[in-house]
């Protein structure tokens, strides 16, 4: 074992004994698996294009309910503007320009925000479903896909319009402190309810509501902070008109875009984590982490694509006599009713059907075989019926 190495386990040991810090590198390994970086660049992208029309529709509708009031007005486009502070300047600025636009204008801003924001709704699906390993035939058809979608767009709306609120209350009494912080608190709550239901609406229903809680509330606080650290920051350090020319302010806007998404699809994966207890995982292998075992089988039990198909997840590196626990499956039908749901039972019985069918076949050979392979049989036509997982025996 080289020097480095030495090192490495001994930390890895650390951490696996630790409970914080073997549940926060679950989560990152976790991330990782999953390729979180290609999820949060393709949600990234579709936030990116949807993101600007949304803000500024709404900061319009706002002008124009405040416009008898030029006070309250200033308050409310600061309100909508803090929603994303790099492009604070750049939101209140343009305004005018929409008001004076023309209503082929509005309509093409409106559709490209209903095109950006379909492309959002079927992104945040599909990183749903790979962030909890879901089999192909658990995952979401064509055209529920597109009724979730309509139902995104309208608890986006809804979510921003209530943090929009909130973020006016802060505005228009920034000298009471008292209510400052109730309306941080206030506002934390709230983007905590968006998250929860954004996350039922994207997540399939085979995933009970109560898991999805954990990661809306981790994601509600981070995405507060969030907002708090980046109107500090552009209040403090970025005031110059020469930050704030198009290209910085693309750049920071993309940077804010990616960097939410990077959030939310963590909050994610806290919720899978903590459902099938994916910690500690090693940082050297081997030796394998009954984590690790879960999680890898998790991956390779997402590629079913028919309920045909047999999909099936063994490990052999498990000491003799000892049994997988219930946290690490072994077939696609083990992942799906782990969520509840009336629909995942009904998923896994044809297969279930399937396994019971193939043990017979699979027996046919055995008979024929000599007498000491009998022993083996028995425990295998029971995993087969009863989808208990039995690991071979090793001399």
């Amino acid at each position: 074992m080289n020097p480095i190495e030495a090192v490495v386990r001994k930390v890895d040991q650390v951490q696996q004994h630790n409970r914080i810090a073997g549940f926060v590198f679950g989560v990152i390994k976790k991330f990782g698996d999953d390729n979180g970086g290609v999820l949060v660049s393709n949600m990234a992208y579709a936030g990116f294009v949807s993101l600007f029309p949304l803000l500024l529709i709404l900061a319009t509708i706002l002008g124009l309910v405040a416009s008898s009031d030029p006070g309250i007005q200033h308050e409310a486009l600061q309100a909508v503007a803090k929603q994303v502070p790099v492009m604070s300047a750049q939101l209140t600025g343009n305004v005018h320009q929409l008001r004076r636009s023309s209503i082929i204008g509005l309509i093409t801003g409106i559709a490209v925000l209903i095109w950006g924001t379909t492309r959002l709704a079927q992104a945040g699906i599909f990183t749903m479903q790979q962030v909890w390993n879901l089999p192909g035939p658990a995952r979401v058809g064509y055209f529920p896909r597109l009724g979730r979608a309509a139902l995104f767009m309208g608890v986006l709306g809804l979510g921003v319009l209530a943090t929009t609120l909130l973020a006016a209350l802060i505005s228009f009494e920034r000298h009471a402190v008292l209510v400052t912080v109730v309306a941080e608190i206030l506002s934390a709550v709230a983007n905590a309810g968006i998250y929860l239901v954004a996350f039922r609406v994207l997540t399939p229903k085979a995933i009970e509501l109560r898991r999805l809680v954990p990661g809306a509330i981790a994601g509600g606080v981070a995405w507060t902070v969030l907002q708090e650290l980046g109107a500090i920051l552009v209040h403090h350090s970025l005031r110059t008109a020469a930050v704030y020319g198009i290209f910085a302010t693309v750049l920071a806007l993309l940077a804010w875009v990616y960097l939410g998404v990077e959030v939310t699809v963590y909050a994610a994966e806290l919720n899978t984590v903590l459902a099938w207890r994916l910690w500690p995982r090693a940082m050297v292998q081997p030796p394998l982490t009954e984590a690790d075992r879960a999680s890898m089988a998790l991956q390779a039990l997402q590629n079913q694509r028919r309920p045909e198909q047999q999909v099936e997840v063994t490990y052999n590196d498990r000491p003799p006599g000892v049994q997988a626990p219930a946290t690490t499956p072994q077939f696609p039908e083990d992942v799906v009713p782990f969520g509840g749901g009336e629909h995942a039972h009904e998923q896994g019985a044809p297969e279930q059907a399937a396994h019971e069918q193939a043990a017979p076949e699979q027996a046919a050979p055995e008979q024929a075989a000599p007498e000491q392979a009998a022993p083996e049989q028995a425990p295998h036509e029971q995993a087969a019926h009863q989808n208990v997982p039995v690991q071979p025996d090793h001399e």
